[in-house]
């Protein structure tokens, strides 16, 4: 009698004591941080490749595929013919011509950025315009690539800035930052929310996200304009577009967490950063980007705010249709996703009036 709690003691022991299965370590494994953090580890370190890999393939070493150019007048007398040859061969690539009745035509398709330069016959050379505005690299390249081949083919050039970039903003970058602050600002926000205020319900979060998107532009373009006195920007204009870009990203952000949950973030950074600010033709002109990329863009939060408010800033009387319409969809589409799939959404809470939760006897 006495050895039986002892042999059900030790057969205690022994389950408890025994080594766990490999099942059990990887349900444990599961249940533990350890899981989510590895995992972490490896998304970061390709993130890390992927945001240094597709910033210096777009950015480092910008190349012209295909310029469009605004030709007015004949280029067969004199030196034109042997300076558009020469122009392709040196930058390895074709000038796209179209041909305009007038100078002021082509002005015009400058001013619509249906064109980046003007080629015109001068006595025995040509003159070159170029537009510093309408993308500060493509002008660089045209500009330097123009009077190379000038004195190689000894046709004289005259080069000409048309549509110069501000003094504030000499290498034309400054829409692309601060279109950047608009987009990682949007949804970093979209993120303490989830993170500080998770009890907000749908509309409340959707109102939240507006509100700081609305101050967030006031911000940026205050500070870039009144403050630093970098660019003089049409306010309102800015301000609207810039507010529309951090309200969109929020909102996309809320969406992939609305469908994704804690890893809503990748599929955000790859769509706003990795991919979308590179192509946006903020930093390097949709012209010598690769030529998928630079089709892409426009599609996309970042390449349609950089757009938008570099017709603006620099084309006053020129702005398109077309960039509002590409932020207006993707804040729609994601506001719709987190309306219809709210319920999933790790956030909000309960509306369940307080005296309804009462013991029913109290």
């Amino acid at each position: 009698m006495t050895g039986a709690p002892e042999e059900a003691g030790e057969a205690s022991h022994g389950a408890h004591g025994r080594p766990p299965t490999r099942a059990e370590k990887w349900a444990a494994f599961k249940e533990s941080p350890f899981l989510p953090a590895l995992v972490l580890v490896f998304i970061l370190a390709l993130a890390a490749g992927l945001f240094a890999g597709s910033y210096t393939y777009t950015m480092a070493n910008p190349t012209p595929h295909r310029i469009p150019t605004a030709v007015v007048g004949s280029l067969e007398s004199g030196g034109g013919r042997a300076f558009v040859t020469g122009m392709e061969k040196a930058l390895n690539t074709s000038l796209v011509l179209t041909r305009y009745a007038t100078y002021a035509g082509a002005r015009d398709a400058v001013d619509e950025q249906d064109e980046f330069a003007i080629l015109r016959p001068r006595g025995p050379g040509v003159e070159l315009d170029v537009a510093g505005a309408s993308g500060a690299s493509v002008a660089q390249v045209l500009a330097e690539t123009g009077a190379e081949v000038g004195q190689r083919t000894g046709v004289p050039v005259v080069i000409r800035d048309i549509k110069p970039l501000q003094d504030g903003d000499p290498r034309g970058l400054a829409l692309f930052y601060i279109s950047l602050a608009a987009v990682i600002i949007g949804f970093v926000g979209a993120i303490q929310l989830s993170v500080h205020a998770r009890g907000l319900n749908p509309a409340e979060r959707i109102a939240f996200t507006l509100a700081y998107a609305l101050l967030g532009a006031f911000a940026i373009a205050a500070t870039v304009d009144w403050l630093l006195g970098a660019l003089d920007l049409p306010f309102a204009e800015s301000w609207f577009i810039l507010a529309l870009t951090m309200f969109t990203s929020g909102m996309v952000f809320t969406m992939f967490n609305t469908l994704m949950g804690r890893w809503a973030m990748v599929p955000t950074w790859g769509l706003m950063v990795l991919l979308g600010n590179p192509s946006s033709g903020g930093a390097v002109s949709w012209p010598l980007l690769p030529s998928a990329l630079g089709h892409i863009g426009r599609w996309l939060p970042p390449g349609a705010s950089v757009n938008a408010q570099h017709t603006a800033v620099y084309f006053q009387g020129h702005q398109h249709l077309f960039p509002f319409l590409v932020l207006a969809a993707w804040s729609l589409v994601s506001c719709t996703v987190f309306w219809v799939y709210r319920h999933r959404h790790p956030g909000g809470r309960d509306r369940v009036p307080a005296h309804a939760a009462e013991p029913a006897g109290a």
